[in-house]
């Protein structure tokens, strides 16, 4: 078959490489405009390596986008990690449609941080979808899916890069593998079981230290590395990305430190503590928590708010 790839980051290129590491036909590769200053796409500069054409359109509406895409033939698109919308008239190019990768078992956490909030909201599954896109978001049928448990321990990095990230790969080849045999199913997703959540952005991510150990330690999970949990010393920021959870509850006022050591610092929820090891205070790179604590004066009894 001849194949586009339409993807960006280290994930459009690993997509693009097993395609080629198993000789596929690849007529084109489309990626996301180069943004001034950025670090060159990965998908980009190996798709030039091998001598793909590679087009970059800042969106997919116009004719000339449509007419240069059927100009190559396609039989299949595959999309892999893309940001910008495509209308259905792109995506019915290719002979046989196009396939999409999507980090969560659609039709839960449609939307563009479906890992995250897994994690934030305590669930302990998730997993992938390819899926056929239309012009709804995420809403087009599904090809396949992949589950992955969601360990008491696991971030949104070790998740997507030793689970979601890998299986993701091998499964958009499968994908590929079934439309070429003509057995890749169509399955409609179950819309009355939809979920939809927006950007997991920063202002959405301030612990409240009056909450349970085991919630706020889930959002300190879902949001590390990016943006980082955050809560503030004496009107000061600081993001707390590792941690780890101290079972003994103590009669203290959640928020307080209840201990400070070289290593780290340990603060009471609602009902346990957290021993915090990593943090990013306001204006510095990630560092030790004990090293913050003596920068900042945080001594046992202050109170993170």
């Amino acid at each position: 078959m001849r194949l586009i790839v339409n993807g960006q980051q280290a994930f459009g290129k690993s997509v693009l490489e097993g395609l080629l590491n198993r000789s596929e036909e690849v007529v084109g590769v489309y990626c996301a405009p180069d943004k001034p200053g950025a670090r060159p796409d990965p998908l980009k500069e190996t798709a030039l390596e091998h001598g793909l054409p590679v087009l970059q359109p800042a969106s997919y509406r116009g004719e000339e986008v449509s007419e240069q895409m059927a100009s190559l033939e396609p039989d299949l698109c595959v999309m892999a990690y893309v940001t910008l919308f495509v209308p259905q008239q792109a995506l019915d190019i290719p002979t046989h449609g196009t396939i999409q990768y999507h980090p969560s078992l659609l039709p839960r956490h449609r939307g563009p941080s479906s890992i995250n909030w897994p994690i934030i909201w305590g669930e302990t599954e998730t997993g992938l979808t390819i899926f056929w896109p239309d012009d709804g978001l995420d809403e087009g049928p599904i090809l396949l899916q992949k589950t992955v448990a969601i360990g008491d321990d696991d971030t949104l990095g070790s998740l997507y890069f030793n689970h979601l990230y890998p299986m993701g790969v091998a499964a958009m080849l499968e994908g590929v593998d079934l439309v070429r045999d003509g057995s890749a199913p169509r399955i409609e997703q179950d819309h009355g079981q939809a979920t939809y959540e927006g950007w997991c952005r920063r202002d959405l991510v301030r612990i409240n230290w009056h909450m349970p150990q085991q919630t706020v330690w889930n959002l300190i999970r879902g949001a590390n590395p990016q943006p980082g949990a955050w809560s503030t010393f004496e009107g000061e920021p600081v993001s707390i990305y590792d941690a780890v959870k101290v079972p003994e509850p103590l009669s203290v006022q959640p928020g307080q430190v209840t201990a400070v050591d070289d290593d780290s610092v340990t603060v009471a929820t609602a009902d346990r503590q957290l021993r915090l090891l990593k943090v990013r205070p306001s204006g510095s790179g990630k560092i030790g928590a004990g090293e913050w604590a003596a920068a900042a004066g945080i001594r046992k009894g202050v109170r993170l708010t």
